[in-house]
Parts: structure tokens; C-alpha cells; sequence
């Protein structure tokens, strides 16, 4: 059988270089993203890695969550071997799209919907995998899930950390709930990168706690070191997770930054932040009862 991919936000950095590592390990690559020209540079790089496997770009903005509905549409035709996960964002101040805070939307509601919708395709191409891209910053975010805002001041780095949580509570989850489909699930912390989500917000002050901004000068220069690495090493866990055969017939693992497993964040494994984002990411993204989702 023929192996696909798919890569959201695929078009650069990370992504971009996901997508190469995958083209190089035979697959057929569809690249997610906004900008059709980066899209149109983006194939062009891909199908040099093997012109006999060309590469696809498909249009579509991860922060409109119809437009992830129709882009599901377009892809649930085939068979799906790899799904990457790869969007995220971190927003300085407090922004909505569409009537919902926009860092739960597009680091988690987005590529929970997506997923979802695409699960027939992965089903149909297994044995397959699905690989989310985390963050340590789950770490300084806060555990209450009661609602798609947590209660107190609007930090990005701190909701963005959140986001990322829930998501990550959600890939644990999700790998519970498909054992035995033929579907792995995997989370894959690519460590730093310079990157434009990182070069655009991780020098404001503004996006991180009144606490933390006393010590700015020392929290600025964390934040540089640990985003001076090169998009291609930071996609390492990214390929590793989707690829490696060592991990054949294994789900529910996160491969860290140096491209081996670890143990998942433990706030992230408690079943009550899992059963909290599963309910919040029914009310704010549902997926159609035709939809071949898991069930419990």
C-alpha cells in the first residue's frame, strides 16, 4: 500500500522540515497551510526529495475551525498512513476566532477535529499513526479545564502551555481509546526552534505572569537559548514518532526532544483533565454521529 501523510502547518520551519524528513522515509506528503505561494515553494522542496512520490499542498486556515471541517473533507477519500499534527500558536494578547479564545482553538480544537474527522481515513490505511506535537510548556500551565479560559489574567505563554496540555491529555486519551484499531497515537516535543511563532511572541513581556516578568531578563534569555536550535533537528521526534519501526505496535508514548521516549507529563495522564478537555472539546467542536470516531 501506498504511505501517506499529511503535515499541518507544513508550509515552514518544523513542519516543513517534518515533511522532508517523511518524503525521505517514502511517503506521499500532503502539506497544510495558509499561503499558497509557501505552499507552492514548499512542494517544490518536497518532490525534490523523490520526483517519482510528488508532493501536495492544500489550502486551509487551522484557526477557522469550518475550515477544518472542509479540509477533512477533502482528505477522508484515502487512505491515511501518518497524520502529523504540527499547527500551533501563541497569541501576546487575548484574541477570539469566531467567538472562542484562540490559542484552545488552534493548538488543541483544531487538530482534535481534524483528527477525528480523518479517522476513517487512518483506519482504512493501518496500520497508521497519528503524531501531535507538544510543548514543554505544559509545565506553567494552569490544570482547570472547567471551561475553554482558566480564571485570572491573560498570559500567552501560560495559555498557550494550556492548550497544549489539554491536547496532550487529549493524545494520551486518544491512544487509549483506539488500542487495538491499528492506530497508534503519539506525542512528539520537538524541544526549540527558531521559528515565527518564536521569533513573534517570546521577546514580549506581556506573555507571561506578573511573577515571572520580575525575573524578565532571565526568563528572555531561557526563552533564546531554548529556541536557538534549527527547525530541522526540532523535527527529529516528529519523524522518529512516525516512522521509527521501534515503535511498531506501540501507543500512548511521547518522544521527547532527543528523539527517544519518555514518560508523558503526569497532569497530563490523569483521566479527570482527560474526561474535563473531552467534554469541552464536544461543546466547542462536534464531530457528526456519522463520523467514525472511537468510542469508549
Amino acid at each position: 500500500m501506498r504511505k501517506t501523510a499529511v503535515v499541518t502547518a507544513g508550509t515552514g520551519g518544523i513542519g516543513l522540515e517534518t515533511a522532508l524528513g517523511l518524503a525521505a522515509a517514502g511517503f506521499s506528503v500532503t502539506v497544510v497551510g495558509r499561503d499558497p505561494d509557501r505552499g507552492a515553494r514548499a512542494v517544490e522542496r518536497i518532490s525534490a526529495v523523490d520526483p517519482s512520490r510528488p508532493a501536495r499542498f492544500v489550502q486551509a486556515d487551522l484557526g477557522s475551525l469550518g475550515q477544518v471541517r472542509a479540509l477533512a473533507a477533502r482528505l477522508a477519500d484515502d487512505p491515511l498512513t501518518v497524520l502529523v499534527n504540527n499547527v500551533g500558536a501563541m497569541f501576546p494578547r487575548q484574541t477570539e476566532l469566531n467567538g472562542v479564545e484562540a490559542s484552545f482553538v488552534v493548538n488543541h480544537l483544531s487538530p482534535y477535529l481534524l483528527t477525528e474527522l480523518l479517522l476513517p481515513a487512518l483506519k482504512a490505511g493501518a496500520p497508521s499513526r497519528i503524531v501531535n506535537v507538544t510543548s514543554g510548556a505544559v509545565g506553567v500551565a494552569k490544570r482547570v479545564f472547567d471551561s475553554v479560559e482558566p480564571p485570572g489574567g491573560y498570559y500567552g505563554f501560560h495559555w498557550y502551555g494550556r492548550a497544549k496540555l489539554a491536547h496532550l491529555a487529549h493524545t494520551l486519551d486518544l491512544a487509549r481509546r483506539l488500542d487495538g484499531t491499528g492506530v497508534s497515537v503519539f506525542a512528539a516535543d520537538p524541544g526549540g526552534a527558531a521559528t515565527e511563532m518564536t521569533d513573534n511572541t517570546l521577546t514580549d513581556p506581556a506573555i507571561v505572569s506578573p511573577a515571572l516578568r520580575l525575573l524578565w531578563p532571565l526568563v528572555r534569555r531561557r526563552f533564546e537559548r531554548s529556541t536557538s536550535g534549527s527547525a530541522s533537528v526540532a523535527a527529529r521526534p516528529s519523524i522518529v514518532a512516525a516512522t521509527d519501526p521501534a515503535l511498531d505496535g506501540r501507543t500512548g508514548v511521547v518522544i521527547g526532544a532527543d528523539a527517544q521516549p519518555h514518560a508523558p507529563f503526569r497532569a497530563a495522564t490523569d483521566p479527570r483533565t482527560a474526561a474535563a478537555v473531552r467534554r469541552l472539546s464536544e461543546q466547542y467542536a462536534p464531530v457528526p454521529a456519522h463520523a467514525d470516531g472511537p468510542s469508549d
